[in-house]
């Protein structure tokens, strides 16, 4: 649960991203927005060739006193209590940091603005954000197994009407392989 945390995008990521190339039609034809976070910074300029604008509304969920800690830490230390917390969905809440609702919460100025764009918006944000909006867009309360499972590697398509809720267009749209480049022989 990097949460937070201002963890950088790593040497792997960074390779990883650097196969992907946004679909010229998206790329094209919208406004590009990036989670503060250096990790969604460096995707999206990566993915761009340029910088985006930053959006506060798209930093991952506080995960407080949990941040730097994996699932399995997670359930094995807290057991019980941990399952319990988890069995809240929307108001899941890690000791220090924010719930799902907040998240939302924060996250409906910026789609309520989003709506009224004159271009498509594309956000580069983060695993936690995706599932809130994942949660508003088809009613799941976050408990048990998400609708769909979010591949951190595709686009995710959702429609916001003017009241900023939101609708499914496409989830786990692959993302355009780069072309390679053959070395001279």
């Amino acid at each position: 649960m990097q949460g937070r945390r201002d963890v950088p995008l790593g040497a792997r990521g960074r390779a990883q991203v650097q196969t992907w190339r946004i679909p010229i039609e998206i790329e094209n034809h919208a406004s590009w927005v990036s989670s503060p976070l250096s990790r969604a910074v460096e995707t999206a300029e990566l993915l761009t060739g340029r910088s985006v604008r930053r959006e506060s509304a798209l930093i991952e969920m506080d995960w407080g006193d949990w941040e730097g800690c994996t699932l399995a830490e997670l359930r094995a230390a807290h057991g019980d209590s941990y399952a319990q917390n988890e069995a809240r969905g929307f108001d899941f809440r890690p000791p220090g940091g924010e719930s799902p609702r907040e998240v939302l919460a924060r996250l409906q100025p910026w789609l309520t603005q989003v709506a009224t764009s004159p271009v498509p918006v594309v956000a580069l944000t983060h695993l936690g954000v995706l599932r809130v909006i994942l949660a508003a867009a088809t009613g799941w309360d976050m408990t048990g197994k998400p609708p769909l499972r979010i591949a951190s590697d595709a686009i995710h398509r959702f429609a916001v009407d003017r009241v900023g809720r939101v609708t499914i267009v496409g989830c786990n749209i692959p993302l355009v392989p780069r072309p390679s480049i053959a070395s001279p022989s």
